[in-house]
């Protein structure tokens, strides 16, 4: 369908194609096949003839016995055929059947220029038999299929007004770019001029109008048809697409709305057969005169060939006519570009899901369905020519090489790929040569190395437990023997499928089908206690089956057999209903039971429970081409419009049935999805399970619950609660199915406000999630590294488990907020969230939405859903309080703050229980110092007694910290205990206790310098002590962060007096052996007079201290050997770069060693010791010497 695809091909001279078959004439004694120039008035040649024949009728009047055949034929029969069984066909018969010929539906032309064609539930009937064989070229349907029948009269007629193209317009999508949309504004504007008909040829020109940056281009447009099908066309456009251009839509479509103004010529052979000798030379000789440049080589080769009486062209009898229609054996099918698909599907899966590559492909399946809908045999076509793109892609070696897994968008699209096969391979009309020839193409697929598996990666170690077909049901599903099954193999299995059955041809032919008065005894199993048919067939097929009557233009058989399936799945659940009464004691004295079903229906390839739905409410869909409107600057905008349904009942033959196919839809929806089963395996398959889940459910989601829904809902609600173990709702599951609460949140929701008991009894039960219950760990859940651990020992894993938590703590959520104000309701909720949540972290969110929803900025406080929202934060606190959670410090805040919000007896709880909830550091410094803090006083409003009592748990709380973790309590446990002597005094006596044991000396300086900011300079003198004690500071660590402790503990002492400097110095010789820090402190002692601190009872003497005198001489003894050892051990590894900087170290030693009387002799001989020494380090000794002499 390219826009100008292969133009110059189709315009130069070409060999005889199928387009152009071969023209015979008879001789002069023969009759003409089409009628001597006598028989017929108004020979061909005349000038001004019109579509529209001289005995037309007006409109609205009947049509006459002549249109009547001739649309048959033309629709039918290939000319050719005509010419061969009549020996003179009048002119005026001729006429109408060319006339015919051109497609008469514009649903069938927007199919081909848009992808984004959205047909209806009845786009199928409206295409008429758009692709469909004739009838005498192949089998006939399966009784009781709907026929390829021709579009009916009004519909199809080529003079259909506008209105028809305007919907199809509109359908095709929102884009006003689209061809069709282009095409009809074209149109609209009068671009489309010069058009002509000769014969099943049409031609004409389009003008693109001008544009501020570019001028009016005029494009030559030709297009072939045969049988109502357009199979060539071309255009001067140049644009390569897989669909028509606008310039073809537009001519097209004015051929449909304006026959009467089109030129109609019979085929060009018939107008030179009229010719003599003179007139063909003139012909031919004006003809080669208008277009010399072009056809002159090919006029003169052809003129050698015919005057050479060996040639090949003199061997065939006749001459190829362009015009004259298609042979007898050319395939009667629409024009399809095969390379542009080729091309465009290459281009998309090259691009890997970027650039919307996965949209556009999902658009051409939906393109193939759509094409199937209208019985177009270009639908398999397109099909295989996609597959063969798919097949021939690189990443597939590329992945099975490095043994790595495809994409998930990748995936969806193999999927959708073999859901088609087996609409393709289930087709109820095609040929049997048609379906071997895809069966055996399939199976050379399908047996490549890289074709797909169907789940995922695991498709050699997976079970055979989703049979598409009951005949292969022999294999166990506990056989270690488990084939190999591609994307194809479903469709494969098909092959022993058929439209045969008597009992199935029935179903789908009537809607009044019923149990004969006179059963036999196989018949019974054959109808329901009504009478209604049951159609037995394992669920997906029978379902694989309805999509294929759906997807190729039968949908009232479609609805036919669905409803026959609803039937039996409707009896199959009473039959589990009454085996569960009779093992209902045994199974819940167990509290567990077996696998009931293999074969999940949500998530399945086929995916049965959605092919149901979509048929039935496609039927209940009210039509929505009314309100579609097309124009020149019109926007679509139904796209964004939810869909609409309304009632249709169920044609049964039961006489008191009141059901509709929208109940139904509802129904089978809640019955698929309610179904209990075994949580499959593999990643993919299962993300597929929840993925197919919210694909359901949002359509559900779109249907206006009215009374008669709500009815089936509540119904089908009591039946999964008692459903047992083969509904996923029912009181004992299996410790491996798949969870229920994304579904369960959707019928709380639903049915909160029309049965209130109902809905929250089933969400409540369907907060369960047996695989952790059954073997929960007492720890943290929340991360998932636990998965492991939580999970037994199962291959593989439930690689979707944080999903399935999420969702259900979103059914939590959506509980909490419902029973807001209810007490009784909130307590259960709560009791179920603490069972089955076994998160932290999820437990923690549902807190937190608790305490959003209790404290609202507009109302007043919900106090029992803020005790709820408490006693989950206290949960999450025992949950976490032994495991490692990088957000346990934010939740320990939100606690307390949730705890304030309650009120003062929450906060005295949760400080008198503190050691089962907080580790001592949280208890101190962030739960009791928030719950003595001014704000929260403020906040809650405290008498006097009320502070004491929240002040006095915090101090106990402070002591009992204090004595479980010193370390890192104490500093806490004193300033909670600051106001209270007594508690004071047991903190400070903690502190000095645990001195002796693990605190470091960076604790006891922080506390030691909180006693003196506190007015406690002795007892932080004692704490420094101690500290100073704990420290040792090398020669090299002049930047140590406990330097600055070791001056303020020096500084200290010197304030208190000689006596405590005399206590300190020896400690500080003891433990620092940095050389320029014990200088610094020897300044520093000998600037001012010791005991300065002004302590009561105490005088001091107001005189400097003597360097010679102790308790500095022993200081400045120490800091002179610190500088010798310092240099030597600098000296033993110094590099030239760190000369100066030595130097500059020599410096500062030499003012130390000045400070007594014979300093500078001490100096002059550890100078010369170093030249002596290291006088080998010649260039640093002669810097010592320039320096130092």
């Amino acid at each position: 369908m390219a826009e100008g695809g292969e133009r110059e091909e189709l315009l130069s001279p070409s060999p005889v194609s199928p387009a152009k078959r071969l023209c015979s004439w008879p001789s002069p004694q023969a009759h003409h096949p089409r009628g001597s120039p006598g028989a017929a008035s108004g020979g061909v040649g005349g000038v001004g003839g019109s579509c529209l024949a001289p005995g037309a009728r007006p409109h609205l009047q009947p049509e006459s016995l002549l249109d009547c055949a001739a649309k048959t034929v033309a629709e039918k029969w290939a000319y050719e055929r005509v010419e061969e069984r009549f020996e003179r066909i009048p002119e005026p018969v001729q006429r109408r059947i060319v006339y015919w010929s051109f497609p008469r539906n514009e649903r069938e032309i927007c199919m081909y220029s848009s992808f984004q064609y959205r047909g209806g539930p009845g786009a199928g009937a409206l295409g008429g038999a758009a692709g469909a064989s004739p009838a005498e070229e192949g089998p006939p349907p399966p009784p009781g299929a709907a026929a390829p029948t021709s579009s009916a009269p009004g519909a199809a007629a080529a003079g259909a007004s506008p209105g028809l193209g305007a919907a199809a317009g509109a359908a095709g999508g929102g884009g006003e770019g689209l061809p069709f949309r282009r095409g009809i504004r074209l149109l609209d504007s009068g671009s489309v001029e010069n058009v002509l008909q000769v014969g099943f040829h049409l031609s004409g020109t389009v003008t693109e109008a001008a544009t501020t940056s570019e001028p009016a281009v005029t494009y030559k447009v030709a297009i072939s048809f045969d049988r109502c099908k357009i199979t060539s066309v071309t255009c001067g456009c140049g644009n390569k697409d897989i669909f028509y251009c606008a310039h073809v839509v537009a001519l097209s479509l004015y051929r449909i709305r304006k026959p009467d103004q089109v030129k109609l010529r019979l085929p060009i052979s018939e107008t030179l057969f009229q010719m003599n000798r003179d007139q063909l030379q003139k012909f031919i000789q004006y003809l080669i005169t208008a277009h010399h440049t072009e056809v002159l080589p090919t006029a003169q080769k052809l003129a050698d060939e015919i005057l050479s009486s060996n040639s090949e062209i003199n061997q065939v009898n006749g001459a190829p006519d362009p015009t004259a229609g298609a042979s007898i054996d050319d395939e009667n099918c629409w024009h399809l570009d095969e390379e542009q698909v080729k091309e465009q599907v290459k281009l998309f899966l090259s691009q890997g899901g970027y650039y919307g590559s996965g949209k556009q492909l999902n658009s051409m399946f939906a393109k193939v369905r759509e094409m199937l809908r209208m019985r177009d045999s270009n639908g398999a076509r397109m099909l295989t020519l996609i597959t063969e793109q798919f097949m021939a892609d690189p990443r597939l070696t590329l992945w099975r090489q490095q043994g790595t897994s495809m994409t998930d968008k990748c995936r969806q699209l193999w999927d959708e790929l073999g859901a088609l096969w087996v609409c393709i391979i289930l087709n109820p009309h095609c040929k049997l040569e048609e379906k071997s020839c895809w069966l055996q193409q399939l199976q050379k697929w399908s047996d490549l190395d890289v074709c797909p598996l169907e789940d995922g990666n695991y498709g050699h170690e997976l079970p055979n437990i989703t049979n598409a077909l009951p005949q292969n049901a022999s294999h166990s599903p506990d056989s270690l023997s488990r084939p190999r099954r591609t994307v194809f193999t479903r469709a494969i299995e098909g092959r022993e499928l058929h439209w045969q059955d008597s009992h199935l041809q029935r179903i789908i032919s009537s809607d009044i089908y019923t149990a004969p008065a006179c059963q036999q005894e196989s018949e019974r199993l054959l109808f329901n206690s009504q009478g209604q048919p049951l159609w037995l067939e394992h669920v997906p097929t029978a379902c694989a089956r309805v999509d294929a009557l759906r997807s190729h233009g039968y949908p009232k058989e479609a609805l036919r057999l669905t409803v026959a399936i609803i039937n039996t799945l409707r009896l199959q659940q009473q039959r589990q209903l009454e085996i569960y009464k009779h093992q209902k004691k045994e199974l819940l004295q167990r509290g567990t039971t077996t696998i009931t079903n293999l074969e999940g229906w949500v998530g399945h390839p086929l995916d049965p429970i959605g092919c149901l739905f979509l048929t039935l409410t496609e039927a209940c869909r009210l039509n929505d081409d009314g309100y579609l409107e097309v124009s020149g600057t019109g926007v679509n905008m139904n796209e964004s419009r939810p869909p609409v349904y309304q009632h249709v009942p169920v044609a049964t033959g039961c006489p008191n049935s009141h059901e509709s196919f929208l109940s139904l839809a509802l129904e089978v929806a809640l019955m698929g999805m309610g179904q209990q089963r075994v949580m499959p395996e593999g990643l993919y398959a299962q993300d597929k399970v929840c993925r197919n889940e919210e694909q359901l459910l949002s359509r559900l989601q779109e249907l206006q619950l009215d009374d008669e829904l709500v009815q089936t809902l509540q119904k089908q609600c009591i039946l999964l609660l008692e459903g047992g173990p083969f509904s996923g709702l029912g009181e004992v599951i299996h410790r491996e199915s798949v969870p229920m609460h994304t579904f369960a949140k959707y019928l709380f929701s639903a049915l909160l406000p029309h049965d209130p008991d109902l809905s929250y009894k089933l969400a409540l039960r369907a907060m369960r999630l047996p695989v952790l219950e059954n073997s929960t760990s007492t720890g943290d859940t929340s991360h998932p590294h636990h998965m492991v651990s939580v999970v037994p020992s199962r291959y593989p894993r439930w690689f979707t488990l944080g999903h399935l938590e999420s969702q259900q703590c979103e059914l939590a959520s959506t509980m909490l907020t419902a029973a807001k104000g209810d007490t009784l309701r909130l307590r259960t909720i709560l009791e179920a969230i603490q069972k089955h949540i076994h998160s932290s972290s999820l437990i923690f969110k549902l807190a937190q939405d608790a305490f959003k929803i209790a404290t609202p900025t507009d109302s007043s406080t919900d106090s029992t859903l803020l005790n709820v929202a408490l006693e989950l934060g206290l949960q999450v606190m025992r949950m976490t309080l032994s495991t490692l959670n990088w957000r346990r410090r934010e939740m320990v805040r939100w606690l307390v703050t949730c705890a304030t919000e309650v009120g003062v007896r929450a906060l005295v709880s949760i400080l008198q229980s503190w050691y089962t909830l907080f580790t001592p550091t949280e208890a101190t410094s962030i739960v009791a110092a928030t719950a003595v803090s001014h704000t929260t006083i403020l906040r809650l409003s405290l008498d006097y007694p009320q502070r004491e009592e929240l002040a006095s748990c915090a101090r106990t709380l402070a002591l009992q910290c204090a004595m479980k973790d010193p370390q890192s309590c104490a500093l806490s446990a004193l300033t909670l205990c600051e106001k209270d002597h007594i508690a004071f005094e047991a903190a400070y006596q903690i502190a000095i206790d645990a001195a002796t044991g693990g605190m470091t000396h960076s604790q006891l300086f922080t506390i030691a310098r909180y006693m003196e900011l506190r007015g406690y300079p002795l007892r932080a003198f004692k704490l420094a002590s101690l500290a100073m004690s704990h420290l040792n500071l090398a020669y090299n660590q002049d930047t140590h962060p406990a330097i600055n402790d070791v001056l303020w503990a020096c500084a200290l002492s010197h304030s208190l007096g000689k006596n405590e400097l005399a206590a300190l110095i020896p400690l500080v010789v003891k433990s620092v052996h940095c050389a320029t820090v014990l200088s610094d402190i020897l300044r520093r002692c000998t600037v001012t007079a010791p005991g300065l601190a002004g302590i009561p009872g105490r005088r001091s003497s107001g005189k400097l201290m003597s360097t010679d005198k102790a308790p500095l001489r022993q200081l400045l003894d120490a800091t002179i050997n610190a500088y010798i050892n310092t240099t030597h051990s600098r000296l033993t590894h110094i590099s030239p770069r760190h000369y100066g900087e030595f130097i500059e170290f020599l410096s500062k030693a030499r003012e130390t060693f000045l400070l007594p009387q014979d300093g500078h002799l001490q100096f002059a001989q550890f100078i010369d010791n170093l030249k002596q020494i290291y006088k080998g380090k010649k260039k640093l000794m002669l810097l010592v010497r320039e320096r130092f002499g």
